[in-house]
């Protein structure tokens, strides 16, 4: 591992929470596909299946960002367990209904149940920046790797859901998902030394992280940008079945991730100066071209190398997109306002999966490529309107300073340092610890 990674991983509890959030994001790139690929199997009705992966996503984008909000203002221990036991419970549901072909309608009840399940991205970056707070280049490292992490699941999770689904029973891959969901956030919850100390009541202000104007701009690009990954996972699983082997789709999409993976790891090496806003917007700019290639695709080999090529911006432009947040919401609510992305992104998911679903239906995977060029086409019509408001310096506002995000006052210096002094102090007695960026990221 470059050394830059293995600097920021000296922190005690840091190597365990990691790889708990590693653990636990996996539902992130398994439950959606696994979903999608259950129905379509048990029905054949990409439609359905498209419309309940849909649905799973607006819940999730619903009840996020008050899961996160509770978990600020009273830690990840108290709000997490439950949270994920309704989670769990409503996944179970799901899939009993659809083995014994239930009605729709309760198809449709459990998948929005699934939606309780907590952003353990927002919390893994949340545990990061409590312990490098005041350290701009570790904390742009820590970003990184969790990108690299929430790639890894987006290379793994898709094989292992969809071949499950298609080579076991349907509803082994959504039941796997739940079981990486259980393991990975208990792991995390006792992981006591690393968790960040809920901010003091006063700290809290009135209202949502979202009256913030730079978040709200990447809520809003982040809408268009989950629909590009919603829509690809469907058509690309369709695109592979009417090219005779829908198991493939998996691996196609782990290439998508894998491009991704590798633009985020070398992305973490390097210390760049200069505008973070700007290299957002060039971001999504690339992410939008990216999609055009894909309509060119004419077979499963030509399709992977254009999703490579197309992974190779997200990454990068995800770790930018948590530094414009850390930059631009107060610290009491930063949770909630990496949740708030991950909500944009999940949002995106359920339209692009359901716009995707209905275009297959209707015209062909071919035609279904249509859904993500026009989605990247309204990302960077949007990231170049609110472009401004990004580059806008931010007042400082409980720890929040210029567009780097690499400006803190005195108080939160003062709490990063109690933090990083609780978790050596706890080394003894609990030497593990946490963390998950956005459900979806893709969210995650």
């Amino acid at each position: 591992m470059p050394s830059p990674y293995r600097a920021i991983f000296a922190a005690p509890g840091s190597k365990a929470f990691s790889a708990a959030g590693f653990i636990g994001r996996m539902p992130l790139s398994m439950l959606a596909i696994g979903i999608v690929t259950m129905i379509s199997e048990l029905t054949g009705r990409y439609g359905l299946a498209g419309a309940l992966a849909a649905t799973h996503a607006m819940a999730a984008a619903a009840l996020g960002p008050q899961i996160s909000r509770l978990v600020d203002r009273h830690g990840q221990t108290r709000i997490v367990p439950p949270a994920t036991l309704v989670s769990v419970a409503a996944v179970g549901g799901l899939l009993i209904c659809a083995q014994q072909e239930a009605p729709e309608w309760t198809l449709f009840a459990f998948a929005a149940a699934t939606g309780c399940a907590p952003s353990v991205g927002a919390m893994i970056r949340a545990r990061w920046t409590a312990i490098y707070q005041g350290s701009p280049r570790e904390l742009h490292t820590a970003y990184a790797w969790e990108s690299v992490v929430d790639e890894l699941c987006f290379i793994f999770g898709p094989i292992i859901s969809i071949g499950l689904s298609t080579a076991w029973f349907p509803q082994a891959g959504p039941l796997l998902a739940a079981g990486f969901l259980m393991a990975g956030v208990f792991w995390l919850i006792a992981q006591r030394a690393t968790e960040p100390v809920p901010q003091p009541r006063e700290h809290h202000t009135r209202g949502s992280a979202l009256r913030s104007p730079g978040l709200q701009v990447l809520v809003v690009t982040f809408v268009a940008t989950g629909t590009i990954f919603g829509a690809v996972d469907v058509v690309t699983v369709a695109f592979a079945e009417e090219q005779g082997n829908k198991a493939a789709a998996s691996l196609v999409l782990a290439v998508y991730a894998l491009g991704s993976c590798l633009a985020g790891a070398v992305f973490g090496l390097l210390h760049l100066k200069g505008s973070a806003s700007r290299r957002w917007l060039v971001g999504v700019c690339a992410m939008a071209v990216s999609m055009i290639p894909l309509q060119l695709a004419g077979n499963l080999a030509v399709l992977a190398v254009a999703l490579f090529v197309a992974g190779l911006a997200i990454a990068p432009t995800m770790v930018t997109t948590m530094a414009l947040i850390e930059a631009h919401v107060p610290r009491a609510k930063l949770t909630e306002g990496m949740t708030w992305v991950t909500t944009g992104l999940a949002v995106g998911v359920a339209l692009g999966s359901s716009a995707a679903g209905w275009v297959v239906d209707v015209a062909g995977a071919d035609a279904g490529y249509v859904v993500p060029a026009v989605a990247g086409a309204v990302a960077a019509v949007v990231a170049f309107l609110g472009y401004r408001r990004l580059a806008k310096p931010v007042p400082t506002r409980g720890g929040r300073g210029t567009d780097d995000g690499h400006t803190q006052d005195a108080a939160d210096t003062a709490v990063a340092a109690g933090t990083a002094d609780r978790a050596h102090t706890a080394r003894t007695t609990d030497t593990a610890g946490l963390r998950n960026a956005g459900d979806n990221g893709r969210v995650a």
